[in-house]
């Protein structure tokens, strides 16, 4: 009681006018953060898979060791979202970087000692850093004007090119300054993304002041402060949050978007390193091809943004699970020794990404006011990456089982359902508010 008594007497900090000059600086600082956290993932990921297996002798216990890293997306995902709704979007930011560069440095002793436990948990604590680099997002989603909200949602995502691009096609030469270091093959993509790791956190701690969540929540106030209102309600615990996404079947709708997104990017990805190796091509050409899927992924972001923010956010989720479809039957019709359907099944499996990621958050941002956001963005990238570590786990298995053609065409048959979902949904939110205006003048004939 005493803390709403606090906030209804303290006089606002930022004004409108500054709105603008403090979003600048924010986006400009979460690229250059995005930029480096991207190089980090990337490079911990290409080589997770290899490098269990070659400690193991399995493809199954290699696929595992790299589904790590979504699990440990998965699981920072509530408690960054926990430290953001206390402290703020830099907290939480912070702590997903900084886990992340102790575990590649975990990753890093694992494949020294290889102990394969080690190096899943390495890699688990590698998932961070990729939390971090998702929810940096929504941090500049804060302060954006409505009319542009996916369009700065999408210029966050699009820096991540740099980093990941970079990471991918340095894989291969990473692996060799390892090695003049003293350390295994494939051992040097853990360092640099450790390095990198730390230069994400630093630049968010550094230089992502003032905090863009406090200044869009002091905003709020100003205006709460204008209109009488009472003050915000506390935010929501996670079991409220997904309440609160169940009952909106737009809020469903975004969440399953991301879900099917992830889902087919990471079963598509996960498997195509042995795919690519089992028909003899080299780290080289499999780093060329991670590049390529990234450049899918978040390349074309600010268009993917700008027709957002145009046409709306379900013609873009119709679209994402066509491309998603697409790339996925192209990866299942193409052999190991081929080069370009695995090259071109990758890359439009990771646009469909980047449709269903910039259309899926902007839907779930515009359906929750500021004190409900944190924690329903927190629940919803749970989702996302938990299905996306569920099919990083269940894919050596599989592999095993129907081969990667079989596995390819289960993914197809995902982004078909993100296809009819998003046309039910619509259909179902225009009937619904329809039918308000059109039983009016019925009510008022009768009268």
């Amino acid at each position: 009681m005493s803390g709403a008594v606090f906030s209804v007497q303290r006089a606002p900090t930022y004004t409108e006018s500054a709105r603008e000059r403090i979003q600048k600086r924010t986006i400009v600082v979460l690229i250059a953060s995005q930029a480096a956290g991207g190089f980090g993932l990337v490079a911990t990921y290409i080589v997770s898979a290899l490098l269990a297996q070659d400690i193991t002798g399995s493809a199954t216990f290699g696929t595992v060791a790299a589904s790590c890293l979504s699990i440990g997306s998965a699981s920072a995902a509530v408690p960054m979202s926990r430290l953001m709704n206390r402290y703020g979007r830099r907290s939480g930011l912070r702590f997903g970087y900084l886990v992340g560069a102790g575990g590649a440095t975990a990753a890093v002793l694992g494949a020294i000692l290889l102990n394969y436990p080690l190096l899943c948990l390495g890699v688990f604590g590698a998932g961070a850093g990729n939390a971090a680099n998702l929810a940096t997002r929504y941090a500049a989603s804060d302060l954006a004007p409505e009319h542009r909200r996916a369009s700065t949602i999408s210029m966050v995502v699009w820096a991540t090119t740099f980093g990941s691009a970079a990471g991918s096609a340095v894989s291969g030469f990473a692996g060799e300054v390892g090695v003049s270091l003293g350390l295994p093959d494939k051992t040097g993509s853990y360092v640099f993304a450790g390095l990198m790791f730390l230069v994400a956190a630093a630049i968010v701690e550094l230089l992502l002041r003032p905090d863009p969540m406090r200044v869009a929540e002091d905003l709020s106030y100003s205006a709460e402060l204008s209109t009488d209102a009472e003050a915000a309600p506390p935010a929501p615990s996670t079991r409220e949050a997904v309440s609160l996404i169940w009952q909106k079947p737009e809020a469903r709708l975004a969440v399953l978007a991301m879900v099917v997104s992830q889902l087919t990017m990471v079963g598509v990805m996960a498997l195509t390193p042995l795919h690519m190796d089992a028909g003899g091509q080299t780290q080289n050409v499999i780093g060329f091809m991670m590049a390529f899927h990234i450049l899918g992924m978040y390349l074309f972001s600010p268009v993917v943004g700008h027709l957002t923010d145009r046409i709306g956010s379900y013609p873009m989720l119709c679209t994402a699970g066509g491309l998603c479809t697409w790339g996925a039957w192209w990866a299942a019709v193409t052999p190991p020794e081929g080069v370009l359907g695995v090259f071109m099944g990758n890359f439009l499996v990771g646009l469909g990404w980047c449709f269903g990621v910039v259309a899926g958050s902007n839907l779930m941002v515009a359906l929750y006011p500021l004190h409900q956001r944190v924690a329903v963005q927190g629940v919803g990238d749970v989702a996302m990456l938990g299905s996306g570590a569920a099919a990083g786990l269940s894919s050596g298995a599989l592999y095993t089982i129907f081969q990667y053609s079989g596995v390819n065409y289960a993914n197809a048959a995902f982004g078909l359902t993100l296809i009819l979902a998003a046309f039910f949904t619509y259909t179902g939110v225009r009937r619904a508010t329809r039918r308000p205006h059109q039983q009016q003048p019925a009510t008022a004939v009768g009268g």
